[in-house]
């Protein structure tokens, strides 16, 4: 179950980012052109389209925290990461209720649980 998840999120984390790639086409190329190096400051539309897009990085990073958590039986570790995922989808929600941080927020818990040894590895 906690390798699924862990899966689940590096797989939510690459689609994140492919969407965001798509989704904010036009605003990362404008800021390419104009040379990239600070060019996502200042105007809406690139600075939503870049912290949309390198959250997905971050969320193939956790998943990938998690698989190793699960791979080596670290509960601790496993914990932490499931802490952060709920703590940070749960805030998600609660300042966008009508996002996709409902989906992170369905993760984090299996995590804990997987930490404290409820579910099996």
């Amino acid at each position: 179950m906690i390798i699924v998840t862990a899966w689940a999120v590096v797989l939510l984390g690459i689609a994140h980012t492919l969407y965001g790639l798509v989704r904010f086409k036009q605003p990362i190329e404008d800021a390419v052109r104009a040379g990239f190096v600070g060019q996502f400051a200042g105007i809406d539309s690139r600075r939503l389209a870049f912290w949309f897009t390198i959250v997905g990085p971050l969320l193939v990073m956790g998943g990938q925290v998690a698989l190793h958590a699960a791979h080596r039986s670290d509960l601790e570790l496993l914990k932490i990461v499931g802490t952060y995922m709920l703590v940070t989808s749960a805030t998600g929600v609660l300042a966008l209720p009508k996002s996709p941080f409902w989906i992170a927020l369905a993760l984090g818990p299996v995590f804990v649980a997987g930490g404290y040894g409820w579910l099996a590895l």
